[in-house]
């Protein structure tokens, strides 16, 4: 059974739907990447899949469970992380407490413990206010806040975003290990051939319908859909 799958899913603001008619589906421990031109629905897709876009129509189960019956934080409660492109972390808490905040953590104090492990930075700055972070620093600290409730799902939005090329490579490296960790990813990534590099399968949209879905590698080995969707980075 796949862990996540939409139906038909359309999704918008008001009057307009941006996303529509969209089939998706996430298999346990894959990483998924949804790519196309900019306005063409990516972000607004994962968004309705985290129940924040306020109109929804269609079929979304995560787990065999109906997504459209449950409220964003229910949504959190039944295995699901999002780290959005922007206000990711607590600026102004340290890096000890953007991670205490945390809701329905077990044992929270070994989680921490756990979460500085894998992120030795974040440790030696425990303290440090996380608006002082670099951007990297703060990636890190969005990706340690996700995996504290132990997702099985983490819903990456453009990680990447305004980052230096070495601080890219060190978020993908990151995404990179989650399914290691036992997350399964949903990702947004503006470095579209850096991202399938790293993917087990791609979703490619246009005017907010998925045009192209297939393996990762045959998606970057397709000269046509590379040049019409993939850009350059």
């Amino acid at each position: 059974m796949s862990l996540l799958r939409a139906e038909g899913l359309s999704a918008g603001y008001g009057e307009t739907m941006i996303v529509q008619c969209a089939d998706l589906r996430v298999e346990p421990l894959e990483i998924v990447t949804i790519a196309g031109t900019n306005g063409s629905g990516k972000s607004t897709l994962v968004k309705a899949v985290m129940g924040l876009v306020p109109r929804v129509t269609g079929t979304l189960a995560f787990d065999g469970a109906d997504l459209l019956r449950l409220p964003p934080e229910k949504r959190v409660g039944v295995g699901m992380s999002y780290v959005p492109q922007v206000a990711n972390v607590f600026a102004s808490l340290s890096v000890l407490e953007n991670l205490q905040v945390m809701e329905g953590v077990a044992d929270r104090k070994a989680r921490i413990s756990e979460m500085f492990e894998l992120f030795p930075a974040l440790a030696e700055r425990r303290r440090m206010a996380a608006g002082r972070l670099s951007g990297g620093e703060r990636q890190q600290l969005a990706f340690a806040r996700a995996l504290m409730p132990r997702p099985k799902l983490m819903v990456l939005d453009e990680p990447t975003a305004a980052l230096s090329p070495k601080l890219v490579d060190l978020v993908l490296e990151l995404t990179k290990r989650l399914p290691g960790l036992g997350v399964t990813v949903l990702l947004v990534e503006q470095r579209v051939r850096q991202a399938l590099a790293i993917s087990d399968r791609g979703y490619i949209l246009d005017s907010g319908r998925i045009v192209l879905t297939d393996r990762a590698a045959a998606l970057l080995s397709n000269e046509d859909m590379a040049r019409l969707y993939l850009g350059d980075i």
